[in-house]
C-alpha cells in the first residue's frame, strides 16, 4: 500500500489551525479529512520550526558561503593534484 503525500501547503494550513486552538484535534482531523495523529504531529513540527523562521539570515548566509569555499577548495586541489600528475 502507498503512503499518501500531503502538500506542504495543507500541512501549514492543518498546523495553523491546531495552534490557533479555535477547533478540536479531532474536528480539524475530520474537516481535512486525515487522521488525528497528523494534526498532533504537524502542529508540533511546525512548533519547532518556529524558531528557524525568525532566524538570523546572516548567519545562513554564512554557513552557506562555508559550504561553497570548502568545495572550491577540493576542486582546487584535485586540479593541482591532476597538474602535478601531468
Amino acid at each position: 500500500m502507498k503512503r499518501k503525500n500531503y502538500s506542504k501547503e495543507l500541512k501549514s494550513k492543518v498546523a495553523l489551525a491546531a495552534i490557533k486552538g479555535n477547533q478540536t484535534v479531532n474536528e480539524i482531523a475530520s474537516e481535512f479529512g486525515i487522521h488525528a495523529s497528523l494534526v498532533n504531529r504537524w502542529k508540533k513540527e511546525a512548533i519547532e520550526a518556529l524558531p528557524l523562521v525568525f532566524g538570523n539570515s546572516k548567519a545562513k548566509q554564512t554557513k552557506e558561503a562555508e559550504i561553497e569555499r570548502d568545495r572550491l577548495y577540493q576542486t582546487v586541489g584535485k586540479l593541482q593534484v591532476e597538474l602535478d600528475w601531468l
